[in-house]
């Protein structure tokens, strides 16, 4: 995707002057964010820069403190809007896989669709049998999670997620607990998703990933954006000399 031509389409994701804290402690100091559809955007930073917060916010997981986050032209934060219809249009995978334990990796995914959404089981199972197929499980789906690999779990975790049909799913450090072996079977699932148009925001350490799918890159410290630009611009010719450390430590 040509970034520019991104960036002047109106966002689907609209974060402005978003302010968030914890015990007094400011994590997010005003940030600002816009995502367009079909726009894979990552964002890197220090540990405890805020920027899971920010995902867990633009999710409505966590309120915050000030400024608005609009998705898709709901107002996130407003106690009037349908918490429903912002799940049907934001999906989140964590670091950790939060399957059911009890539950088979088909069961896992059909939950949501089928208890929130209430729709039709036939449709629902024959969306979970073809994202199963789509994230490359194919004939685990009677097995339960602790016979899966951390890496398999993530992508169920991923299936999961995308049985409520969202418009923009958020990764958070989604790669993190998996041991380098089973880490680019995730990355795999996420590039071909970034390929085929989803609107994807990500949290990510893995600097070479970003590097590849991203067409704009944020880079979070103490609670402020420091600097963004098309990934091309923020990897070779960073501006910030903030930016220009974290890089050199970790390219």
């Amino acid at each position: 995707m040509n970034p520019s031509a991104a960036t002047r389409r109106p966002p689907l994701i609209r974060c402005r002057e978003v302010r968030k804290s914890f015990n007094g402690v400011e994590v997010l100091r005003g940030v600002c964010l816009d995502v367009a559809r079909g726009e894979v955007v990552c964002i890197i930073g220090p540990s405890g820069s805020g920027k899971s917060t920010l995902l867990r916010c633009i999710n409505g997981l966590a309120r915050i403190d000030g400024g608005s986050i609009h998705v898709d032209g709901l107002d996130v934060h407003d106690p009037a809007t349908d918490r429903l219809a912002l799940r049907r249009k934001v999906g989140m995978v964590f670091q950790q896989y939060n399957l059911f334990p009890h539950k088979t990796v088909l069961k896992n995914i059909m939950m949501a669709p089928l208890h929130v959404l209430r729709e039709p089981r036939a449709e629902v199972e024959a969306r979970a049998r073809a994202l199963i197929a789509k994230v490359r499980l194919q004939g685990k789906e009677d097995a339960y999670p602790g016979e899966l690999s951390g890496g398999q779990q993530q992508r169920v975790a991923i299936a999961r997620s995308l049985a409520m049909r969202p418009e923009v799913m958020l990764f958070d450090e989604v790669t993190a607990a998996l041991d380098p072996e089973t880490v680019s079977e995730v990355l795999v699932t996420i590039r071909e998703l970034a390929a085929e148009g989803m609107t994807c925001v990500l949290v990510t350490h893995e600097m070479g990933f970003a590097r590849e799918v991203a067409d704009h890159v944020y880079f979070t410290d103490a609670g402020l954006i420091v600097e963004h630009a098309p990934a091309a611009d923020f990897f070779n010719r960073p501006h910030d000399p903030r930016t220009q450390a974290f890089l050199a430590k970790v390219l």
